[in-house]
């Protein structure tokens, strides 16, 4: 089959025709891809921003048509339609117990598992995943059903962005109806994240972004305002009198627009960290100003969602006409042209680009 391959960081993918699978364990689920998003975590897995090791098959939200499955699998039977989740919901482990399906243990397993191979030689997929690829293999509990109907071109995108911004604006920071809302970085996630206050009853959203383009399409999905990084301070005095925000989220992974997304929040505001940093990265508060403002300061891992029940609600919404899906596809786009996506996405490009198969 057909795979897109990364060698070494910062290298071009190469598109292969001669990947195949392991063999099939007991609690796995073979899945033929119908079709995969294109995200900037893609993009931080090829410039190591988000440690995946190489080779690997990257790709990491994506829906398919379950093909067969392992001894032990319970929930899942082959002609199944599902969405892939890179984190799964084991429902055992201790975080599951405790209500955060999303930081489940499991997680490392699976991410750290080789499903993929060349000849002899095998490959892992990103996060455990690897929708870059005609087929792949994942755990019974990383593949969620969704009924028939549902066209997997269009959900595809639940596997990562759209759940993770709209998580993280009504699951973790916890939007309340007639607040205001600041969120920094409109790409694919950033205006999931505009949609979640949208839908969360957000009375001002105001979009940050260097590109004209991007704030533009921020006010198609719900932003009331539009500015540069250069004009927030301004937006601020207008929307809030100078006060702050009652919540901010950053979507971009950077320290600047980390500290800058704590400053926009107002004195018992909430920030929250949506976006993939570098390891190596810091950010710096002073002892004093955190005590002082009294704010909220939270990451937001898969938008603090538990996919069992979150994957559900947002295709509810998406049906119900109040989270835009369709709207979210800038461009559909081959296999063969994925470093051409790439190269798309660090220039600058509106949202994301899916795959069809």
């Amino acid at each position: 089959m057909k795979a897109a391959v990364l060698w070494e960081l910062n290298k071009d993918l190469e598109v292969r025709d001669d990947v195949e699978l392991v063999e099939l364990a007991a609690g796995d689920v073979h899945i033929k891809l119908v079709s995969s998003g294109v995200c900037h975590s893609d993009v931080s897995a090829q410039n190591g921003t988000i440690p995946s090791g190489t080779p690997v098959v990257l790709g990491h939200e994506g829906a398919g048509i379950v093909q067969e499955v392992g001894d032990a699998v319970t929930d899942l039977v082959a002609g199944d339609h599902v969405i892939v989740s890179f984190t799964p919901a084991c429902r055992h482990c201790s975080m599951c117990l405790r209500g955060k399906a999303n930081l489940c243990e499991t997680m490392f397993a699976m991410a750290t598992s080789r499903k993929f191979k060349i000849g002899d030689e095998v490959l892992g997929g990103m996060t455990g995943c690897g929708t870059f690829a005609e087929e792949m293999i994942i755990p019974q509990d990383a593949a969620i059903k969704v009924d028939a109907d549902v066209p997997l071109g269009v959900v595809s995108l639940i596997g990562c962005g759209v759940t993770t911004g709209v998580g993280a604006a009504i699951n973790t920071a916890g939007i309340t109806p007639g607040s205001s809302v600041c969120v920094i970085g409109c790409g694919g996630v950033g205006i999931s994240a505009i949609q979640g206050a949208r839908i969360a009853g957000a009375a001002e959203i105001v979009a940050v972004d260097t590109l004209d383009a991007k704030l533009e399409m921020a006010k198609r999905f719900g932003a009331t305002h539009g500015v540069s990084p250069d004009d927030l301070e301004g937006a601020k005095l207008e929307v809030t009198g100078g006060e702050g925000f009652d919540y901010a989220l950053e979507c971009v992974g950077n320290p600047q627009t980390i500290r800058a997304c704590y400053d926009a929040v107002r004195r018992g505001g909430t920030a929250v960290v949506v976006g993939v940093g570098r390891m190596e990265e810091k950010v710096e508060f002073s002892a004093f100003e955190l005590f002082f403002a009294e704010k909220t300061l939270r990451g937001s891992m898969y938008g603090s969602a538990n996919v069992r029940t979150d994957f559900p609600r947002l295709l509810r919404l998406w049906k119900a006409g109040k989270l835009d899906l369709e709207g979210m596809i800038s461009r559909r786009i081959e296999l063969d042209e994925i470093n051409d996506a790439f190269r798309a996405m660090k220039e600058g490009e509106v949202i994301r680009s899916v795959i069809d198969y």
